[in-house]
């Protein structure tokens, strides 16, 4: 078990490919239950994100094996149903969470990170942060803890899971007869994460120039 995550991890792209090979249809059953995971459980952060919606759309572009009309509403739901568990978690249980330094994967400092987001971007937060790595797993249970009013937090949510699976999901599947993309996959990775992460580098330049 740990060896599969720890291929999913290093390489979303060739884990998927051997997986469908190996399991045909199974694999939305699969990709279903790693969004829910990574969304909906506030101790798994480190599951990939990003990485593997661009994987799915350039698998079903280069070999058909995966259907975008099923697969992304599938995703959109997976991420929305995570989201609702983290959420309630985080309005049930955040005090125990918060007095611990870690709890399996999840560390109070991606906690205090993400509150640090909240409060930038109030419920905004929702939407921008699903396309920020640990950020998104964090930012339900945040908002949970926070007691942010429910039917606003399920508008963002539902909006944030859209824009996210629809963007990162086309992105791969639009590129993927690109050769350059199926050489350099890693590069492309490294990019999506990149680019991930701009709110957070624009929100700290923001504060140290405030400071200033």
């Amino acid at each position: 078990m740990i060896q599969l995550l720890l291929d999913l991890l290093k390489d979303p792209l060739t884990f998927l490919s051997e997986f469908i090979a190996a399991n045909g249809s199974l694999t939305y059953a699969l990709l279903f239950a790693i969004v829910f995971v990574e969304t909906g459980l506030v101790v798994m952060p480190l599951l990939p994100g990003d990485s593997l919606l661009f994987s799915v759309g350039l698998l079903a572009a280069a070999s058909g094996q995966l259907s975008l009309s099923t697969v992304i509403p599938l995703l959109i739901l997976a991420a929305l149903l995570g989201d609702q568990v983290n959420y309630f978690v985080g309005r049930n249980f955040s005090t125990w969470i918060k007095n611990r330094e870690q709890v399996l994967f999840l560390k109070r400092a991606h906690i205090e990170k993400t509150e640090e987001f909240y409060a930038n971007y109030g419920s905004k937060m929702v939407i921008l942060a699903r396309f920020v790595p640990i950020v998104r797993t964090v930012a339900p249970f945040v908002a949970g803890a926070g007691r942010m009013s429910y039917p606003v937090y399920l508008l963002y949510g539902f909006l944030g899971a859209c824009l996210w699976v629809f963007s990162i999901t086309l992105a791969g599947y639009y590129l993927g007869d690109n050769e350059w993309v199926k050489s350099n996959f890693e590069k492309v990775v490294l990019g999506i994460v990149g680019v991930s992460i701009l709110p957070i580098i624009i929100g700290v330049l923001k504060q140290q120039f405030s400071k200033k």
